[in-house]
Formats: C-alpha cells, structure tokens, sequence
C-alpha cells in the first residue's frame, strides 16, 4: 500500500502543530487532494477541527491502546481509499505513556506506520540556539524519520538569516516559518482546545492561516516528504467484527425471531431490509454536552451489527423511539448543566430506559449525567439523570489522569477475560465513581476500583478505546440484541 503521508510533530505542546495541520489540509483540500487526517493519542478535539470544520475523515491511532500490528491495520483501513494522510503528533515527540515510554508517543506511531516527520519548532524568543535544540531532536531520531523544520512565530527576516545557519550546520531541510499572528493562535481550557463552534470565526481563522501557510511555507516540500514514505505492506485489514462467523452478527434470527441454520440464514439476509430490520439500534448521545467519541468504536459498533442513531440530551424531548441502548460519551456536561436539568422529559426518558434494563454505556461526561446531581463551579446544583444516586462536582483540580487498563471484576462486558485500554482526564470527581472494575495503571501499576457495572451497564470516569478489546463492542451489541428482543416479544420495538 502506497499512500503519501507526513506527521507534524513537536518538540512540546504548546508549538504549533494543531494550526500547521489544520492549514495543511485545507491546502491539501483545497487542491483537491483526497484526505484524511489521523491524530496521535487519545485526543477527542484536534479531530473535531479537521473533520467538522474543514470536513475530511480523521481518527485517532495510539501504540499504547493497540499493538503495531493492529495500529497499522486501522491506519490502513481510513486510508486506503485516500491520497494523502496527515498525522498530528500529541505532546512532545518523543513524549509516550507517563512521557517516558515509547508506546503512545508521536514518534512511535510514526515508527509503526513508517510516516516521516516534520518538526514545528517554537522559535520566539530564540536565536542561535535553535540550531543546538533542533540537534538534540534529529541526534535521538535513530529512524532517521525528521525530514524537515518549520519554524513556528517568527519574523520573516530573521527566518532568512536563520534558515540557511540550520541547513548548512544540520543538513535538515527548513520548509518554512509562521510569523507571530493573532488568527494563528486557538484558545485552549483544562481540557484542551476549546471546541470547534465555542471558537469566534473558526472557519475564517483557518482560512487566513491557510492563505498564510501558502506563503511562508512551501507545500511542494511537504509533499516530496510525504512522497518519501514507505510503502507498507498491502493486505485487507480487518476487525474481529468482521471474521465474526454470520450467525454471530447479523444472521442469529429471522424476520419471526426463530433460530435457523447458516444457510437459512444467509439466505434470508440476502435482502438489505432484512439486514437492517434484524440489527439492533444504539442511540448515541451527540450535542454540544457530549462530543468526545472514538471513530473507531463506532465503526466496531457497526461492524458487529448495531445501527447507529444519535440523539441530543440538551435538544431532545426523550431517547430515539425504537432504540435498544444508549451510549454517553464524554464531553462538557457541566458547561450546560442548567440547559441539562432543565430538560425534565428527556432526563425522565433515559431514567426510565435506565429502570427497564435498557443496555447503557456511559463514559466521563455521559457518566456525569446519568448521576442525581451535579455541582457546578459555582457551587450551583442541577438536577441529572437519577440513574445513579450520587453527586458530582468539581474539584479544581485533576482528579485522575492518563492511560489505564481495566479489568472486569465479573465478566460482563469483557467475555474473553481480558482487559480494555483507556484514560482519564477529568477535574469533576463523584461522590459514588463505583467499584465493579478495578483499574491498572501501565507505569506504576497502581491499581483502583472503578465503574458502575451489572448485566447491561456499564458507567465511569474511564473512556475506553473498543479497538484494544473487541469483545466490549461485541457484547454491547449483543445485549442491544438481546434487549431487542425481548421488547419484541413484549409486542414493543
């Protein structure tokens, strides 16, 4: 498989990168490039600007939630029908799990997918000195993977002096500067970047950055990086969803409802409509409130047969009729805790559904909805969900953070005995966070009680990347399944 690809990466947060990238695909775009963008690292916002705000395909890859094998696998699977790749690092390059293990850093995944780099480098305040701080950088690049430097807010006619010192002195290519500009700069909170629509003139501002890339840095030398990268090797990458034999997925029932045999099965199958009337419907939570979800876990979800729907908490009067479960996604329930409490029937709706056993996952945010209460900044309490008896609130500071593999303490969700990879990042805690998972954490080894787990829940902090366990996606859907059934042979859908 042959596709052009690069990464922008950095020597530390903070340089630039996320407004290089965006640039980059809207030129890319713009040209009529077929593009795709992929994020390093458990980071639910940088994908946000590039797919709603310049609109192409982008998901996340991270080395610590799977292994290079299966990393390049779903790589190959967002981008074989592709031009162009674009990666956008996380953090410092060579920042991995707990910033000192390779796994879950930008030049790990650059390694695995045999990606070059180009190296933003945050030059304000710096002269000579750059040429001994890009040093230490290319000296640790045992891959050889840094093909070029853009140096990020500076003037233009220091660049001209400075440029040719770095080339002459390090033999790496300068592809460019950013000069110091207020449309360059996206303003960040605890979390991260703000979200694409709290951002004033998003569009406009990467726009202008776009315009301004096409002047001070040439994109024909990217594209030669890109050129360069390897070819990897070509084969069908595929999710345990799809190696599911049919009965396991779609073809377990007919339109009655009976038990048949493969044959019968596949037959039956044969016409679309039934396909879609046997698979069960998992409504998502996506709204302003909730926005933090992993392309890859819907598309596992798919893959195993559910139809997705989405619904908005903040918006909606109740659940999707017909729906089988429910999915709560992380987000900023707190910055629309009052819009939220004062939407007494969809909060009775998701109660009941809760009361009747409907299958739910909730992660982070859609977890903090689903309490009795939530406590704002302010110290204001507003009414939530009630599916759990508890509170939350804020704490000021970080309650818990980063990578974490979980552990069932009864088999539920994960069937094959196996833990789920995930994270944490979160200033709310709960009065009740549960204590059916225990949680590891992969430096120390720490470990905690986590989630409100039984048959059909499953509700914490934590957010979970199915693709390091699918088995959690498959039992999801299947109890979506299972419920779906049920409600049918109750004469409800």
């Amino acid at each position: 498989m042959k596709i052009k690809r690069v990464m922008i990466a950095a020597p530390k947060s903070g340089s630039g990168k996320t407004v290089v990238t965006c640039a980059l695909l809207q030129m890319l775009k713009d040209q009529g490039w077929k593009v795709a963008s992929c994020k390093c690292g458990p980071d639910y916002i940088d994908p946000m600007f590039h797919e709603k705000i310049i609109d192409i395909p982008a998901k996340n890859l991270d080395t610590f939630f799977t292994d290079e094998e299966k990393t390049r696998e779903l790589f190959q699977n967002s981008a074989k029908k592709m031009d162009f790749a674009v990666f956008e690092g996380v953090m410092g390059l060579y920042d991995g799990v707990g910033g000192v293990r390779k796994e879950g850093s930008s030049y790990h995944l650059a390694e695995v997918t045999g990606t070059p780099i180009v190296l933003v480098v945050d030059a304000k305040g710096m002269g000579r000195s750059m040429i001994p701080f890009i040093a230490g950088f290319l000296d640790y690049d045992k891959k050889h993977l840094i093909k070029g430097v853009i140096l990020n807010r500076m003037s233009k006619g220091y660049y001209e002096i400075g440029k040719p010192l770095i080339e002459e002195e390090l033999g790496i290519r300068v592809i460019g500067f950013l000069p110091e500009k207020e449309e360059l700069h996206i303003e960040s909170r605890h979390l991260g970047l703000f979200l694409p629509d709290e951002v004033k003139h998003i569009k406009e501002k990467l726009q202008a950055a776009s315009e301004l890339f096409s002047k001070t840095i040439s994109i024909e030398c990217i594209k030669e990086i890109a050129e360069s990268a390897e070819e990897l090797e070509s084969k069908e990458a595929s999710s345990e969803a799809l190696n599911e034999t049919p009965d396991e997925t779609l073809m377990g029932e007919t339109r009655t409802g009976r038990c048949v045999s493969r044959e019968e099965a596949a037959s039956d199958l044969t016409d679309g409509a039934a396909v879609r009337e046997h698979r069960p419907t998992i409504a998502v939570a996506k709204d302003e409130a909730f926005c933090f979800y992993y392309a890859d876990n819907i598309r596992l979800l798919e893959e195993y047969g559910a139809k997705i729907t989405y619904f908005s908490p903040l918006w909606d009067e109740k659940i999707p009729e017909g729906c089988h479960a429910l999915l709560f996604g992380g987000g900023y329930p707190e910055l629309y805790a009052k819009q939220l409490g004062t939407n007494t029937k969809m909060r009775e709706s998701v109660k009941h559904a809760a009361e009747n056993e409907m299958p739910i996952v909730a992660e982070c945010g859609g977890f903090m909805y689903l309490h009795s209460f939530l406590k704002d900044k302010e110290g204001l309490c507003h009414d939530m969900a009630g599916v759990i008896p508890a509170t939350c609130f804020y704490t000021g500071k970080l309650v818990r953070f980063g990578y974490i593999e979980l552990w069932e303490k009864e088999k539920h969700f994960l069937l094959n005995g196996k833990g789920i990879k995930g994270h944490e990042f979160h200033y709310y805690d709960s009065t009740y966070n549960g204590a059916d998972v225990t949680a590891v954490r992969p430096m120390t080894g720490k470990e905690y009680s986590c989630i409100i787990e039984n048959k059909t829940q499953w509700m914490g902090f934590p957010h979970l990347y199915y693709p390091s366990n699918t088995d959690f996606a498959k039992a999801f859907v299947d109890k979506a399944r299972e419920y779906k059934k049920t409600m049918t042979g109750r004469g409800n859908l």
